[in-house]
């Protein structure tokens, strides 16, 4: 029996990545091992599953339909399993989660390192990368964005909380060249734009009407990480528009100085993403739970401003 459905769950990963390659991969497994795997099955139930050419592999008609009947009976498997893994009070078994790269280091990954050490029997995997992963090809069971949510078919999400965002430079650059007062005059100034593949978003700002107002600003330096963004701008190379939590230590130290107060700040919201599932699995649960928990505080700290050296009460 143990044989007969690992060979079901290597034919349904066939099925689904297109080639015995990708399958291969997925699984962890020889390229090899896939072929024999679905050789075994196919002399079983008598039939050939694949059609396969020199450049491709698709199901035959008996393989469609054998595969249509192994997913939803791997979907009920998968559902029994979830729900009874529901009701443990102790989150157990692998966890994947993967985050942009510097918002993953800096807030998530110290928050789920916690919800490690309290449970012993869960093992932790995360990913940083600034890509937009597929949650379900890739088999994540976590994702954290920050970002607008596009339509997600087959996705759940829960809003964490928002980052402020702040327009900042060195005071150098500001005794240099003044400091901006309104919307307009950012774009009379050398801005530190975040940018892939020759494309820069517009920087963004309440309307007053609960939407945003979109600058483009102009700059001579565009680079795809906040962190080197915020390097340039300590250095006096031009202003930035930055998340609160990156900077704030640069702040407080005076390295850098917010030079647009008295203008609203955006707000990136901040979204749990995960697969859609009858039943959440108790491990996925605990970390939404404890990051919706946690990081809006993390998120406010970092908003406020230290008090003056030197001041008692």
């Amino acid at each position: 029996m143990t044989d007969r459905l690992s060979g079901v769950l290597v034919f349904v990963q066939a099925a689904e990545a297109g080639g015995f390659a990708l399958a291969a991969q997925r699984l962890g497994l020889t390229r090899s091992a896939v072929g024999k795997s679905i050789a075994r099955l196919e002399q079983r139930l008598g039939t050939r599953l694949f059609q396969r050419t020199t450049r491709q592999q698709r199901l035959t008609e008996d393989g469609q339909v054998f595969y249509e009947r192994c997913v939803r009976a791997l979907s009920e498997l998968e559902a029994a399993e979830a729900a009874l893994d529901s009701g443990r009070s102790e989150p157990t078994g692998r966890l994947r989660v993967t985050a942009s790269v510097l918002f993953g280091r800096h807030l998530v990954a110290p928050l789920l390192w916690e919800l490690a050490r309290e449970h012993p029997g869960l093992e932790l995997e995360m990913s940083f990368s600034d890509r937009v992963v597929d949650l379900i090809e890739d088999g994540y069971d976590l994702a954290i964005r920050v970002a607008p949510l596009a339509d997600q078919s087959g996705l759940a999400a829960r809003k964490l909380g928002a980052q402020m965002m702040v327009v900042c430079a060195s005071p150098d650059y500001v005794a240099r060249h003044g400091r901006p007062r309104t919307l307009e005059d950012l774009t009379r100034h050398e801005a530190l734009t975040y940018g892939r593949q020759g494309q820069s978003k517009p920087w963004l700002f309440p309307d007053g009407k609960g939407g945003d107002t979109p600058v483009r600003v102009r700059g001579r330096l565009r680079l795809d990480d906040l962190e080197s963004i915020a390097d340039a701008a300590t250095q006096g190379l031009g202003i930035a528009w930055l998340p609160c939590w990156l900077i704030a230590e640069r702040l407080h130290r005076g390295d850098l100085v917010d030079v647009l107060e008295g203008v609203g700040r955006h707000g990136n919201e901040i979204f749990a993403v995960w697969p859609q599932n009858k039943h959440l699995p108790s491990k996925v649960r605990r970390a939404i739970d404890l990051l919706a928990a946690r990081l809006p505080e993390r998120l406010a700290t970092a908003m406020r401003k230290p008090p003056r050296p030197g001041r008692k009460r």
